[in-house]
């Protein structure tokens, strides 16, 4: 990153980007959140400091295993899918997509994982073009 950020600018960025992420470390514990009010996979506060396989349903558990472990070994960088869910308030099922992302130091060594979440069911609606202010 170029520049520092202060700390509310920060945390005021985290609550505002549209997308909701969680972070694991190196040992698999969720280390924090945002959008902990508004999130589309909620979570108790108590989650922080658990290993991650007890925040996934089990039929995913084995899924999130394996790329985490390609995550460490080197082989995977990321992973991308998307799922159809209904969202409490929101008319009908809706399209999220689903991220995970290898947190690396400069070296290359693995220091945790990037989990994000976005509704994209307003963007795969977009057409043409819409500039700036119009």
């Amino acid at each position: 990153m170029i520049g520092t950020l202060p700390k509310e600018i920060l945390e005021a960025f985290f609550e505002t980007i549209p997308i909701e992420f969680s972070i694991i470390d190196a040992s698999d514990e969720v280390v924090g959140w945002n959008k902990h009010e508004t999130r589309i996979f909620k979570r108790p506060k108590g989650v922080v400091g658990r290993n991650v396989r007890n925040c996934h349903p089990s039929k995913s558990v084995d899924k999130v295993e394996k790329i985490i472990e390609e995550m460490k070994n080197g082989s995977r960088d990321k992973a991308r899918f998307w799922i159809d869910l209904d969202i409490k308030g929101l008319e009908g099922k809706q399209k999220v997509l689903i991220e995970y992302y290898a947190l690396r130091d400069p070296e290359g060594g693995y220091l945790g994982c990037l989990e994000a979440s976005q509704n994209i069911t307003e963007i795969q609606d977009l057409q043409y073009q819409k500039r700036l202010l119009d």
